[in-house]
């Protein structure tokens, strides 16, 4: 498991403090979890980048940390896609300085920018990559086509993708891509938005700014099939002696070419409930929910 670290910039989920993230972090470490995710565009200011830099300190050599560049806010408040070098090189830079490293574990390519030349933000990649800005490249939300020509132009070991019981689509392309290849799949959102939790009910309401509103696994017939199919994990939960969410997530582990799931936290004891999951994930690799 990895600590997805997007709720930690205190956007859409509530507010953060840095001291109230650094637990975080630190709970995550104590539960075995040492690779971090966050990117340049978590917090408008760059919050998750900075509050994981002050959790670093005397933990650096514990810890792997990613991030990803690609996607920013604009003046207006509005999330842009870029594949520019030029903007790229100075949106890396700034993450390294808010993270007060020399270097990343992971650097991502957040998301494609339509229109936009993938073998230019390679090369930008590549050459980051042998300047010794990061250790290694990944990218994000990538066709296999566009994996091809990403991997053409700069070595990648990780591709970082939404992934878990509900929505299985990369098993048709993706994941086959990236265990011939022997690329790292880095599973996104494992709990569906939280649907797989078991927490929310044919009757529940979102408030109107819950962004969850926007989502097809909440609305319509998907909703009422999502449910029934929450219904049916319960007793394979309980046979396994877990929650819901374990078994989301250790089912999401357990996959063949499936390196770590993201999943993230706002309170310490969430995080130290959910990465129980990883004790789950030998026992549920020949199981096919």
């Amino acid at each position: 498991m990895a600590l997805g670290c997007w709720p930690l910039a205190g956007i859409t989920s509530g507010q953060m403090t840095d001291e109230a993230a650094v637990r975080v972090i630190a709970s995550a470490l104590d539960a075995g979890i040492n690779h971090l995710d966050t990117a340049y565009a978590y917090g408008r200011e760059g919050e998750s980048e900075r509050r994981i830099a002050l959790a670093l300190r005397g933990r650096r050599d514990r810890l792997v940390v990613a991030t990803k560049v690609g996607v920013y806010w604009d003046d207006a408040g509005v999330l842009q896609l870029t594949a520019d070098p030029a903007l790229l090189r100075r949106h890396v830079e700034e993450s390294l300085r808010r993270l007060a490293v020399d270097e990343v574990d992971l650097l991502y390519l957040h998301a494609p920018a339509p229109g936009a030349s993938l073998a230019d933000a390679a090369g930008l990649f590549r050459d980051l990559l042998q300047e010794g800005k990061t250790r290694a490249v990944g990218v994000s939300n990538l066709s296999v086509d566009q994996l091809a020509a990403f991997q053409a132009e700069c070595p990648v070991v990780a591709c970082q993708v939404r992934y878990n019981l509900l929505q299985r689509e990369i098993e048709g392309d993706v994941l086959p891509w990236c265990r011939a290849q022997q690329v790292s799949v880095i599973a996104y959102e494992p709990l569906a938005l939280g649907l797989l939790t078991g927490k929310f009910g044919p009757d529940h309401v979102f408030a109107d700014e819950d962004w969850r509103r926007q989502s097809p696994l909440f609305t319509g017939e998907a909703w009422t099939q999502n449910l029934a199919t929450v219904a049916r994990l319960r007793p394979i939960a309980a046979k396994f002696g877990c929650s819901l969410a374990q078994l989301a997530v250790g089912w999401t582990i357990s996959r063949a070419g499936v390196t770590a799931a993201l999943c993230g936290a706002k309170e310490p004891d969430q995080i130290r409930e959910t990465a129980q999951a990883m004790r789950l994930a030998d026992a549920l690799q020949a199981v096919e929910l």
